[in-house]
């Protein structure tokens, strides 16, 4: 089991963070393109508990994979998680927060996921996985900056 643990501060009020991170189709927004993220089914209303969200990504070597998400638990203006159902990882279980602070919110990502293909897949986490999984967050940490500005 590995752990991704991120925050980020953003200069915008706890509403419209949440109303921001509350709806699935925002998600495409936060993805690198080469990724080649879709959303095919499931994002037409916002977040809610039993949702069930459906996507096409290509993480490697240009292969298409689906993946399914459950949203299992949703705080409104607190936070929510979504579990995978199959997908690219053996597990997946990634918990969104926001909280409130002097100037903004502090976004918070909470991951804990296993990679598939046993040995195989404990080999290829530190060298292709883990460093993809950095470029993601990356990505996303300076699409929130371009969105919302710099938290000074």
């Amino acid at each position: 089991m590995h752990k991704l643990h991120k925050t980020q501060k953003v200069p915008i009020s706890l509403q419209e963070a949440w109303d921001f991170l509350k709806s699935p189709k925002n998600l495409e927004k936060m993805t690198p393109k080469e990724m080649g993220f879709k959303i095919i089914d499931g994002a037409d209303r916002e977040t809610y508990a039993g949702q069930l969200i459906t996507y096409q990504v290509t993480p490697l070597l240009g292969i298409k994979t689906k993946w399914i998400s459950k949203i299992t638990q949703v705080k409104h203006l607190s936070h929510f998680t979504d579990e995978q159902l199959s997908g690219p990882y053996a597990l997946w279980h990634h918990t969104h927060f926001i909280k409130e602070i002097d100037g903004g919110v502090e976004m918070e990502d909470l991951i804990y996921y296993k990679v598939p293909f046993g040995f195989l897949g404990r080999l290829i986490h530190p060298i292709i996985v883990k460093p993809q999984l950095e470029k993601i967050f990356e990505f996303r940490s300076k699409k929130l900056i371009e969105l919302f500005g710099e938290f000074k």
